[in-house]
């Protein structure tokens, strides 16, 4: 077995054996099922208990209104105001919801009045103006003699559907785009997170073996390219073991999250907002099928291939500078901050012109040149991806971050086999430059 190898598996062992490695591994999953329990328990939680509400109609244009998020609307039966107000007073309702006449049919704002001693909270608030802005809307349409048959067939739901010009065996819908911005933003953040993580965890590991200085005593039979290239690639199996364990752990917990909250799909169904602003189930079901139809269109052994090389080639690229970086800081964390900050810039950059430029246009003259830039493709190429760029693109930005991998490491190397020997100075990035010239 080559010192590379034994190097590669000492460092991937090291690390997954340690109680903090199958901590974190295994509490990650118990975080996202305890999030979602609690999302699931906050989105149920009635909040402020029930309300008696007396309704005092001055127009009679409200007729009754239904229950809803947890009030319960009383006629005022004929009562004043002053009545209402003592009913109050005396803790038999809890607030009173006064409804002016409309002084004009035209007038689109309309001020209702709330009388009560305790505060209204704003869901509740939200909830009132909802249910009097439709009754008055009913009660415009019944003055004006309007019929609601013909109101319905004025509103119209317009969708562009994309067809191709040269490729018309090609057929596009108006979920194509979405369903692009999705995946291709996705991929961006996993390769944003996990290149930054597990760049951040080569350079604490060389930190720890230089600190500790178990480097002096490894240094005396194995070269210093092949210490840091071990240390690279050990530390992205372990990553790569750590995200491969999430995947799965939270897959179950996904499976179990219905099981425990005993949540029953029916009840889900019924229990969504009805109304003319509400979803149609079976619109829901047809939109969903569309999606996963156009998902079944994407060529996925292009994307997944070519986003496991940018993944193999940015975290090379980034991992061995900052392989290079820990070399060169000491036991201070905070002088070493200046020597990060050039490193984790492009990665930063690349993410935002990836979330604000690429989202308004994948095809933009920004985002093909940082798509082909080795320290920005990583991260935007594979977002570009789920929009078909240009196959000559595509192929040139591949080449271009397999030469820059090679082509850092060789770099890193030349940093590392001096800066991992020196102790107690200061270093500065223009020292660490001289450094590359060194014999």
């Amino acid at each position: 077995m080559s010192k590379l190898s034994l190097i590669v598996k000492r460092e991937y062992l090291t690390r997954v054996r340690k109680r903090s490695f199958i901590i974190g591994t295994l509490l990650a999953p118990l975080g996202l099922l305890i999030y979602m329990l609690v999302i699931i328990g906050l989105t149920s939680y009635e909040t402020g208990g029930k309300l008696e509400v007396a309704v005092l109609d001055e127009a009679n244009m409200i007729k009754q209104l239904p229950d809803d998020k947890g009030i319960h609307y009383i006629l005022s039966s004929g009562k004043s105001l002053d009545a209402l107000k003592q009913e109050v007073k005396d803790g038999k309702i809890n607030g009173i919801l006064r409804v002016p006449p409309i002084s004009s049919m035209q007038k689109k704002d309309h001020t209702v009045f709330y009388y009560a001693d305790s505060k209204l909270a704003p869901e509740k608030s939200g909830a009132m103006e909802r249910k009097i802005s439709e009754k008055i809307r009913d009660f415009k349409i019944d003055s004006l003699h309007i019929n609601r048959g013909s109101l319905e067939m004025l509103d119209t739901d317009v969708s562009i559907d994309p067809e191709s010009i040269s490729n018309v065996g090609e057929d596009e819908s108006k979920y194509t785009a979405g369903v692009g911005l999705a995946i291709g933003g996705i991929m961006a953040f996993i390769m944003f997170f996990m290149v930054l993580m597990y760049g951040q965890m080569v350079m604490r590991s060389v930190m720890e073996e230089k600190t500790n200085r178990i480097v002096e005593v490894m240094m005396s039979s194995v070269r210093p390219f092949d210490l840091m290239l071990g240390k690279i690639i050990g530390a992205g199996a372990v990553g790569l073991t750590q995200v491969l364990a999430w995947v799965i752990l939270s897959g179950a917990v996904t499976f179990l999250i219905p099981l425990i909250m005993h949540v029953d799909p029916a009840q889900m169904q019924s229990s969504m907002p009805q109304g003319p602003g509400a979803m149609d189930p079976e619109q829901a079901q047809g939109d969903a099928l569309r999606i996963f139809s156009e998902l079944s269109k994407q060529n996925w052994p292009l994307i997944v291939g070519s986003f496991i090389i940018f993944f193999l080639g940015g975290y090379f690229i980034y991992a061995s500078m900052f392989a290079a970086i820990g070399s060169a800081m000491g036991d201070d964390m905070g002088e070493g901050q200046s020597l990060t900050l050039p490193v984790t810039i492009p990665i930063i950059l690349a993410f935002y012109i990836t979330a604000f430029v690429g989202v308004r246009n994948p095809d933009s003259g920004l985002m093909v040149f940082a798509s082909l830039f080795p320290l920005f493709s990583p991260i935007v190429m594979p977002f570009r991806m789920a929009f078909n760029p240009p196959w000559w693109q595509v192929g040139l930005s591949l080449v271009l971050v397999v030469a820059s991998a090679y082509f850092f490491v060789w770099l890193a190397g030349r940093i590392y086999r001096v800066g991992i020997l020196l102790y107690g100075k200061k270093v500065t990035l223009k020292e660490i430059g001289k450094w590359m010239f060194y014999n």
